[in-house]
């Protein structure tokens, strides 16, 4: 073997042979000493002599690079980047403590010792020492070091932590030295979360939570999140699993046992099942019918402004916004598109949309595309206002009873087919009419609220004690809008039933889409448990298995594909 390998080198072709090929040709023959030396240094025998050799083959003394399914240890910056006062570098994995001895040194180690001491960093401990370059024993900051012991850190792994000072040149310098390290690599977005949550740190409600209380923007956004990092969520979805896995077991000792049980015996069994379904059916309903509470307080109550040219709908946007937003103008049909911005409103979130104003006679075509979406819009939103020029929709009729003429009311005809019963009404430009009708600004608001309600149509109807949900304002003049911004917040607030106050126990449970799926899929299945007779009892005990996994596959206990654990964990930061 060893006589054609070296024919084939005499010969002049390429050596085909893997590095680890020929070492196992060298062991057969018992020369495994020499001749792996002499295949690293360049040297080949011929006849038992060694001569040199004027190159050598790649294949076999490349140091081999590792894949990154190899690379366990990961890296990324963990705070935002840009100037600061601290940058967190964070380092997880099986090589952690390497990275710790390779990228950092004690203050009081000299420069000059290229050997250093191998050190063990301790547990939970801040040091501070220098951050180095692992190649050129450069120092590229100081700061402080902390050293997670696996399982007992954020990912269940070994973990170091770099805070640094958060210079770009200085976290440039330090993620470029940890690229220098041939085991490791870079972190993918939402690696450090995801390993939590393979490692059982984490339930996939509670990933979601952290996710939410980093993007959270509002007080509602916080406290949704902070009840699902804390477990309040998963507590709530693994109780109704248990129960399902209790009507199960239930209905598995019938199968096992029910033969012992005389038939009245086993129709009672089964429908004390079904008894246990139904409530579990009934409990999940309740959390279904919420009216979306959970997943507008996460993401926002779409909030939309419509009405007629020239009302003064701009006018709001940029009240509320508080700044100048959109472009105001005399000129009818200045807001051709919509135009949106998201707010917090007595500590909600609000996507607040500004459309194009609504009306029939217009023969410019980009103005009716405007409307259209206008339309969508309105009709699609949690919550609209409807903003009305006082001056254009009520008009004085003289009366000879009466000290004041009688108030009347006109909805204008294109605005009629968006009105919903929970619409609310604003009035603008109160300016402009007080001196018309001569009346003060209690009575003006309860003949116009009177006169409102007589003018909805009935399916726009609101039944209120106050009659209508409405103000009365001068955006030009600032005249009630402190009263009207007051009376917005606590209405969005009765609207999804949301208080300061809120406990774990009250607030929602379903706070993504992906939870509303399943849930809706364990009735179904649940409800086709209850239509099985008991001649199919095997069968039916397959329903309440599938109820169980939908459930679970909420918190993550039944996940099974790629796809749903890709779309959680992309959207995370790279750093998390």
């Amino acid at each position: 073997m060893l006589r054609q390998w070296v024919g084939r080198a005499r010969s002049g072709k390429a050596i085909s042979n893997t590095a680890s090929n020929v070492r196992r040709h060298a062991f057969a023959l018992g020369h495994h000493s020499g001749l792996h030396r002499h295949l690293h240094t360049g040297r080949r025998p011929i006849g038992g002599a060694v001569q040199e050799r004027d190159h050598s083959d790649v294949t076999l003394t490349r140091t081999p690079i590792l894949s990154d399914a190899q690379r366990r240890t990961i890296y990324a910056l963990s705070t935002p980047p840009g100037k600061g006062g601290i940058g967190v570098v964070r380092v997880s994995g099986p090589e952690a403590i390497r990275v710790y001895r390779a990228v950092t040194r004690s203050v009081r180690s000299s420069a000059a010792h290229s050997k250093r001491k191998e050190e063990t960093p301790t547990p939970w401990v801040a040091e501070y020492r220098e951050i180095i370059d692992p190649g050129t024993g450069e120092k590229l900051d100081d700061g402080v070091v902390l050293f997670f012991n696996g399982p007992k850190s954020f990912t269940t792994e070994d973990t170091v932590e770099l805070q640094v000072h958060s210079g770009r040149a200085v976290l440039t310098a330090i993620l470029t030295a940890l690229s220098k390290l041939p085991f490791c690599r870079p972190a993918e977005p939402g690696e450090f979360t995801r390993r939590a949550f393979e490692g059982g740190r984490m339930d996939l409600t509670q990933v979601e939570g952290l996710r939410d209380l980093i993007d959270a923007e509002t007080e509602a956004q916080r406290k949704i999140a902070v009840n699902g990092v804390g477990g309040a969520q998963k507590a709530k979805f693994e109780s109704l699993r248990a129960k399902i896995l209790d009507c199960l077991m239930y209905v598995e000792g019938f199968i096992d046992f029910g033969e012992d049980v005389g038939e009245l015996g086993q129709e009672d069994m089964l429908e004390n099942a079904r008894t246990r379904a139904q409530e579990i059916i009934d409990t999940i309903n309740s959390h279904l019918k919420d009216n979306r509470r959970g997943e507008i307080l996460r993401s926002g109550i779409n909030l939309a402004i419509f009405g007629p040219p020239n009302a003064g709908k701009s006018s709001l946007f940029n009240f509320l916004a508080e700044r100048d937003v959109a472009i105001t103008s005399p000129i009818p049909g200045t807001t051709r598109d919509v135009l949106t911005l998201t707010l917090d409103i007595g500590g909600l979130p609000v996507v607040l949309n500004d459309t194009a104003g609504l009306r029939t006679l217009t023969d410019n075509a980009i103005e009716k595309i405007g409307m259209e979406r206008a339309g969508g819009v309105v009709d699609g939103s949690d919550v609209s206002i409807c903003v009305l020029s006082l001056e254009e929709v009520i008009s004085v009729v003289p009366s000879p009873d009466q000290r004041a003429g009688r108030i009347m009311f006109t909805l204008p005809a294109d605005i009629l087919a968006h009105l919903k019963p929970h619409t609310i009404f604003l009035f603008n430009k109160a300016d402009l009419t007080r001196e018309v009708t001569d009346l003060s600004r209690e009575s003006l608001e309860h003949e116009v609220n009177n006169a409102l309600m007589r003018a909805l149509p009935v399916p726009a109807q609101q039944k209120g004690p106050n009659g209508a949900c409405m103000w009365i304002v001068s955006l030009r003049t600032g005249e009630g809008t402190v009263e009207f911004l007051d009376g917005l917040a606590c209405l969005l607030r009765e609207r999804v039933a949301y208080s300061e106050s809120m406990s774990s126990e009250d607030a929602p449970l379903i706070t993504q889409a992906r939870h509303r799926d399943y849930l809706e899929s364990a009735v179904k299945f649940l409800e086709e448990f209850q239509e099985f007779p008991l001649s199919q009892i095997d069968i039916a005990a397959e329903s309440l298995r599938y109820a169980a996994r939908a459930i679970g596959s909420v918190s993550g206990i039944d996940v099974s594909t790629e796809d749903v654990l890709g779309a959680i964990f992309s959207s995370f930061c790279v750093g998390k």
